[in-house]
């Protein structure tokens, strides 16, 4: 209740909020929130009685981290009538030894904040409640997503693309991963400015997003460069793909003009280089899929731009078409 004096007359306004009974009564969930390592941001709920962390593709958390042991270690939850709900970490026998709060255990319950180091990452263990939760997934959506495009960062596509060449590995199935980059894009900022270009990376982001199927992976790596990974394609389908956005961007007509307002605003166009790399057939380390589909983008800029080049030709050549979106 707050008050407010004006001349004479004292006027009362009374302000309803939540009671501090309410804001107890809150459901608290446990997560634990990456402070460091590839999921630094995320929020991993708990919600199972046993999860477990570790390198192996069958983890419930899988932290692509060579000093991780492939079943390094779990959270169990425990409820007794006397204690109520409870949370238990043990090791499981990992090579680097699992740290909670700085001390190597072998099992330990676990504390609201209590910090966990496994391997190069850094875990807190949290009782959260919605609006926390909430807050933790803002942070996370945007540490992880480009501000402008809204594309992943060229971190978190590496941490996605880790991911997926895992699961790739255990299922065996085939991936590509595309590098694209604006030919020219230079002289967009050069001959209308840096809002009009700033616009221009923003339209072809959402191009690029749209122009991909649902469940693709899509990231802007910095300045005018973009990339993605095509689920379960190979080098044929994933031409297929690639031709897809460069049709898809060479005919959007960009505005030229910073003023959104105007009636009738001038366009121009632009073409963009995509270079492919496939696992296996190239590469199985996620890193060198990215140099050597980069290697081929820049033999599509030598060869003249607008073009798409696979770092193998050969294993590109057959027309199959891509499995359709998903969602």
């Amino acid at each position: 209740m707050t008050s407010e004096t004006h001349d004479d007359e004292t006027v009362t306004t009374e302000v309803s909020g939540a009671s501090d009974s309410e804001l107890g009564n809150r459901e608290r969930r446990p997560v634990l929130v990456s402070l460091r390592g590839e999921l630094i941001g995320t929020p991993i709920p708990l919600e199972r009685d046993r999860v477990v962390l570790g390198r192996a593709l069958e983890a419930d958390i899988r932290l692509n981290d060579f000093k991780t042991s492939r079943m390094h270690a779990q959270i169990i939850t425990e409820s007794d009538v006397t204690r109520g709900v409870r949370f238990r970490i043990k090791d499981l026998g990992s090579t680097n030894g699992t740290l909670v709060n700085g001390q190597v255990i072998q099992q330990a319950f676990l504390n609201d904040g209590d910090k966990i180091v496994i391997g190069d990452h850094l875990f807190r263990f949290d009782l959260l409640d919605e609006i926390d939760r909430e807050f933790q997934q803002q942070i996370h959506r945007l540490l992880a997503h480009d501000e402008l495009t809204g594309l992943l960062t060229s971190k978190s596509f590496f941490t996605e693309l880790r991911r997926e060449a895992g699961r790739a590995e255990g299922e065996g199935l085939p991936f590509c991963v595309l590098m694209i980059d604006i030919d020219h894009f230079k002289e967009v900022n050069d001959t209308y400015g840096h809002l009009v270009g700033s616009r221009t990376l923003r339209d072809m982001g959402m191009i690029v997003k749209a122009a991909l199927r649902s469940g693709d992976v899509a990231a802007r790596f910095g300045g005018e460069e973009f990339a993605a990974f095509l689920l379960e394609a190979d080098y044929a389908q994933a031409v297929v793909a690639a031709e897809r956005v460069r049709r898809a961007v060479e005919e959007h007509p960009f505005v030229a003009s910073a003023d959104l307002t105007a009636d009738v605003a001038s366009t121009f166009r632009l073409t963009i280089s995509v270079g492919i790399a496939a696992y296996p057939d190239d590469a199985t380390d996620p890193i060198k899929l990215v140099e050597l589909a980069d290697s081929a983008l820049y033999r599509a800029k030598r060869a003249g731009r607008n073009l798409i080049c696979a770092y193998q030709p050969s294993l590109a050549a057959t027309d199959k078409p891509l499995p359709p979106r998903r969602g």
